[in-house]
């Protein structure tokens, strides 16, 4: 009953900061807070498959990819597709997509966790690092698909003029509603079960766990919310292209689960503030003149920061903030 008790409390709060932060902050503030949300929808999703269930996958960029393209093709009205596939004239399919945005990210979501069911046939065979070449490599197909399939993603020039719907409020929205589906997984018999999964495989498989089934159902769980997190992102940028599905996206959703705790959800949340706030702080990194002296511009700089900081974290704190525990598991253990 206490879990269900500060559950609530938590969404509560959670509801009236949104509120306020979209009445009262500025347009720039909306933005940084926008996209920290997408990333905690992105990192706690992630870290249900990597942390939760202990499957080193580094699939997010291909499933964000795929939620991203989906929903900004059934956003886009027949004629401004029209207009923006300049190389070779759209699909027929890609003309017929169209459908409203809330619609569209759930279509998104179903789709990707569609794809993670057939990967997860093939994927789920191997295991450790041999997942992680696996998952890393569908990254990278989704991605090459997305500049070669011109008549479905107009390659290389992306998209444009993508209907802005996503704001803060319906991002804050399915923040809670991730962050909810997630931590009652967790703590149900199937969260108990991907953890004996994470913990000794063979050991669960020898209590009777079907192991395939509690990963496969963790990664199609992870890639919905990715699917919708990658549809979210394309309508609040109105605009994307398949260099920013790269590989740099997975590493810093890895950064922010390893910062803030495997397995914690509350982990995953502070991590993302810190690693999006810190990427809006540490941004002069990558600007010429760096501390007063005359240097050239280093674009990307600022993830050498956030290479080190992960450095440290797995020499000296290799748990992160949280480890596996959640913020009300914290309080209690002060309160008694």
């Amino acid at each position: 009953m206490s879990y269900f008790r500060n559950l609530i409390i938590c969404v509560a709060i959670a509801c009236v900061t949104l509120f306020y932060a979209n009445s009262h902050v500025d347009s720039y503030s909306l933005m940084v807070l926008s996209n920290l949300g997408i990333f905690m929808i992105l990192s706690v999703s992630f870290n249900l498959i990597n942390g939760v269930t202990g499957q080193f996958s580094l699939e997010p960029n291909g499933f964000v990819a795929i939620g991203a393209y989906i929903t900004a093709l059934l956003l886009l009205g027949s004629g401004a597709k029209t207009d923006q596939f300049m190389i070779v004239d759209p699909s027929p399919l890609v003309l017929w997509m169209h459908s409203p945005f809330i619609l569209a990210l759930i279509i998104s979501g179903i789709i990707t966790s569609t794809m993670a069911f057939i990967l997860a046939i093939p994927v789920f065979r191997v295991r450790g690092d041999y997942l992680a070449i696996v998952t890393l490599g569908f990254g990278f197909i989704i991605r090459i698909i997305a500049v070669n399939q011109t008549e479905y993603t107009n390659g290389s020039m992306g998209l444009s003029s993508i209907p802005q719907d996503s704001n803060l409020l319906w991002i804050g929205a399915f923040v809670i509603i991730c962050v909810v589906v997630v931590l009652n997984i967790i703590y149900s018999k199937f969260g108990r079960a991907m953890k004996a999964v994470r913990d000794d495989e063979d050991a669960a498989t020898a209590m009777g766990i079907n192991t395939f089934w509690m990963k496969t159902y963790a990664f199609m769980t992870s890639a919905f919310f990715e699917g919708v997190g990658g549809g979210l992102l394309a309508s609040l940028l109105t605009t994307i292209s398949p260099e920013q599905f790269n590989f740099m996206l997975t590493f810093q959703l890895l950064i922010i689960i390893v910062l803030g705790g495997l397995g914690s959800v509350s982990g995953a949340l502070i991590g993302s503030i810190i690693v999006v706030a810190g990427m809006e702080w540490l941004r002069f990194f990558d600007e010429p003149n760096l501390f007063g002296f005359h240097t050239a511009a280093h674009p990307g700089l600022r993830m050498v920061v956030f290479s080190i900081l992960l450095i440290v974290m797995m020499l000296f704190a290799r748990k992160g903030i949280f480890g596996d525990k959640e913020i009300f598991d914290i309080f209690k253990k002060v309160k008694k």
